[in-house]
């Protein structure tokens, strides 16, 4: 089965660098790939993009040795089992607020008897390999977000879910839910409290942690930290700060 390698990288403790992708488009997908991104992920759940969409995206990424993860909605069985059909290698599920929800995330992303996967690879075996069933569930990296009151109350009963490989926060739902002001980098200081918290837990139960990031400078700090898989920006931000710079050199001139 083909590398996942994600794995690759926490293995050998080093941080994944993450593009995000919320423009439903095979050829920005295609392009973002070819930058040499460790791995990207598209967003079914804020992104402006459906299923069939994300199909084209996985195809674009695969001529890459970028690994595809994606975003899936909300925790619902069906839209996780159909997303790792189609060849995704990771999956990011928000709003994981309890154990149980976690248990039903590494069910839903597991064959029997580890699991309640349907059986059904489509696409995977295409991207996999043609061994993809038989260590699927030990190459596909699950991600539970942590960024709600609830999940922080339950954060340790969540790490301890056998399966569970990664946390992913959220800082501007996180925010939300404490009482601050929705963003990225420059949280507030009850945000940053709990950012560390959640780190330093993910840490004693030996699960990855990872974070969205809106600049690069931000992004370096929390590897520093010890963040092991951070986001960068998107596909959309960067279209628009690039033709910002432009137009501004323009402007100048």
């Amino acid at each position: 089965m083909r590398e996942n390698h994600l794995r690759t990288l926490w293995k050998n403790d080093q941080a994944a660098v993450n593009g995000w992708l919320a423009i439903g488009n095979s050829f920005s997908a295609e392009t973002m790939a070819h930058q040499g991104w460790d791995t990207l992920t598209i967003d079914l759940q804020h992104g402006v993009l459906d299923y069939q969409a994300m199909v084209t995206m996985l195809q674009a990424i695969s001529t890459t040795a970028t690994v595809p993860v994606v975003r899936v909605p909300w925790l619902e069985p069906g839209i996780i089992m159909k997303t790792l059909d189609a060849g995704a290698y990771g999956v990011i599920c928000p709003m994981v607020n309890t154990r149980e929800d976690a248990q039903k995330l590494v069910a839903y992303t597991s064959y029997a008897p580890r699991g309640t996967r349907s059986f059904g690879p489509v696409r995977a075996n295409l991207y996999g390999g043609a061994d993809y069933p038989t260590h699927a569930d030990d190459t596909i990296v699950r991600f539970a977000m942590i960024e709600t009151a609830q999940a922080l109350d339950n954060l340790d009963a969540i790490l301890s879910v056998e399966g569970l490989d990664a946390i992913y926060i959220g800082p501007s739902d996180l925010s939300l839910a404490l009482g601050c002001k929705p963003t990225f980098d420059d949280v507030d200081a009850p945000v940053a409290q709990a950012i560390d918290h959640i780190l330093e837990r993910a840490q004693a139960h030996g699960i990855v942690a990872g974070i969205h990031n809106g600049a690069p400078d931000a992004a370096r700090a929390r590897i520093a930290k010890g963040f092991r898989f951070v986001t960068v920006s998107s596909d959309a931000r960067l279209i628009a700060a690039g033709a910002q710079q432009v137009l501004a050199q323009m402007r100048r001139a």
